[in-house]
């Protein structure tokens, strides 16, 4: 089964307002060290298809087709509650794997060391559509 696993941030919280960067080295390289591990780990437990970690929302563009096909851009929108930061795609077994998977994401540590517990978001990943609809 596959699931993505999303980490998202609460816009304005104060000790990721200007983001990673705004932390000390140390801990900068403690969760980055962290991260790396992690995804080592997943990887050679042959359940990790895919992680990203993404730019920051200022960065982005919401986007859609105009009248004929153009793109029409529009965004940034600083008034945004909260923002996806990252995320990871998962092959395991079953919704409590990938639970606990989302929880050890979860724990990253943060400024000082002590684990961030962001939320993550666990979605399945639809393979197709579903078979009363095919």
């Amino acid at each position: 089964m596959k699931f993505i696993l999303m980490m998202g941030m609460k816009a304005g919280k104060e000790s990721m307002s200007k983001g990673i960067m705004s932390w000390p080295k140390q801990d900068i390289q403690a969760h980055i060290g962290f991260m790396m591990a992690f995804n080592k780990q997943l990887k050679e437990a042959g359940e990790l298809v895919s992680a990203e970690g993404l730019a920051w929302p200022d960065q982005a563009k919401l986007v859609r087709a105009g009248e004929d096909g153009i793109p029409i851009t529009d965004g940034v929108f600083p008034e945004s509650k909260e923002f996806l930061i990252g995320y990871w795609i998962i092959d395991v077994e079953s919704p409590e794997r990938a639970y606990q998977v989302a929880a050890r994401a979860s724990s990253a540590p943060g400024p000082g060391g002590a684990p961030l517990n962001m939320p993550i978001e666990v979605r399945q990943v639809m393979s197709g559509p579903p078979e009363e609809l095919q």
